[in-house]
């Protein structure tokens, strides 16, 4: 079932949180690269040879991973930031985000995803 996933990190952005990381593991796309997922899976994905962070989440070029339920935020805020700009992705999060703690939201998803982005390059399919 996995080979007939068609992922390719040179036209595609990829996330996983959680277990999808395993997934991502078993299909070659997360190599020796540092990488995050639930405390659950985390035996499971350095079993596979992925050395997995303590931290919600990591990027390496187009392929980004998170860890636990609540960091999908970040996993969406890079996916837009990479896609529309971080202007948007603050937007978007801002729009999502608990009444008086729109900042503060914000604010972390910029501080978490600012570091993976300068690599992030897209090429046309």
């Amino acid at each position: 079932m996995l080979a007939r996933l068609e992922l390719d990190p040179t036209r595609q952005l990829i996330g996983a949180q959680c277990s999808g990381t395993l997934l991502l593991a078993k299909l070659g796309l997360v190599g020796n690269l540092p990488a995050c997922t639930d405390l659950t899976t985390k035996p499971w994905v350095i079993e596979a040879g992925v050395t997995v962070v303590d931290e919600p989440f990591v990027a390496h070029g187009n392929v980004a991973t998170a860890g636990g339920c609540l960091a999908s935020q970040y996993l969406a805020t890079w996916m837009i930031a990479c896609r529309a700009g971080m202007r948007d992705a603050e937007e978007a999060i801002r729009y999502v985000a608990p009444v008086g703690e729109k900042d503060h939201y914000v604010e972390r998803a910029r501080a978490v995803i600012a570091p993976h982005l300068p690599n992030v390059r897209l090429h046309a399919a």
